[in-house]
């Protein structure tokens, strides 16, 4: 019997191309407040809660913005995509649609809230395949880089982690997957790609390779 029974998607950056607009809002919110700072700074607080990077974001700030900042965050963040729209990953329903087709049980685990991840997958047209699959770790875990919405989301479908495979892009994701017990697959380029891959994940350029990885697990004796 194969070791893979259960593939677990991270949303941003995996599913939906959110990570760029959420960078963005990140600088265009520490420029109202006379602070600038490039995207790739930026993009060093992907991967995290809003209410887990609130208090790195205010020291590069200077400001304190108070508890109800990540609900303000969150609400700019869909009102951006809602203005904009928002698309779906190269290759990101290939992935599920063949996860489907393997007849494998599939979940997300996110740091996002579950009211921004409804508010993404309606917007990018992934509800009708997600709904009631997705895990936030707003409920009642720790956020990523802790494992709790990795092990919130095994637990769903009753199987065990050592028998998951997570799809991950960022080092917050990679480092949750892992310390959960699952397999992971880093999905990013470059740099991070290489981070990726020395925390453990099995790297991969596009997630068009994930049908072909999928097919060879499932061939894979457990261990």
């Amino acid at each position: 019997m194969s070791w893979l029974r259960l593939v677990i998607f991270d949303c941003d950056g995996v599913l939906v191309d959110s990570e760029g607009v959420s960078a963005r809002v990140l600088r265009d919110t520490a420029a109202e407040n006379g602070v600038e700072f490039s995207d790739t700074t930026a993009h060093e607080f992907m991967g995290r809660r809003w209410s887990d990077l609130q208090a790195d974001f205010e020291v590069l700030c200077g400001i304190k913005f108070g508890a109800a900042w990540p609900l303000v965050m969150q609400e700019k963040l869909l009102a951006v995509m809602r203005r904009d729209g928002l698309p779906l990953c190269p290759g990101a329903r290939e992935a599920i649609d063949a996860v489907r087709d393997l007849g494998l049980p599939y979940r997300i685990a996110s740091n996002s809230s579950r009211a921004e991840m409804a508010g993404k997958f309606a917007l990018c047209g992934l509800l009708p395949l997600v709904d009631g699959r997705y895990h936030s770790s707003g409920d009642g875990g720790r956020g990523k880089p802790a494992p709790d919405v990795y092990l919130a989301a095994a637990a769903a479908e009753n199987i065990a982690p050592k028998n998951c495979l997570a799809i991950e892009d960022s080092v917050p994701g990679v480092t949750a997957a892992i310390a959960a017990g699952m397999r992971c697959l880093g999905y990013a380029h470059g740099e991070r790609a290489a981070k990726l891959a020395s925390l453990d994940a099995q790297p991969i350029a596009s997630l068009f390779e994930i049908p072909a990885i999928l097919r060879v697990a499932l061939m894979e004796n457990a261990a």
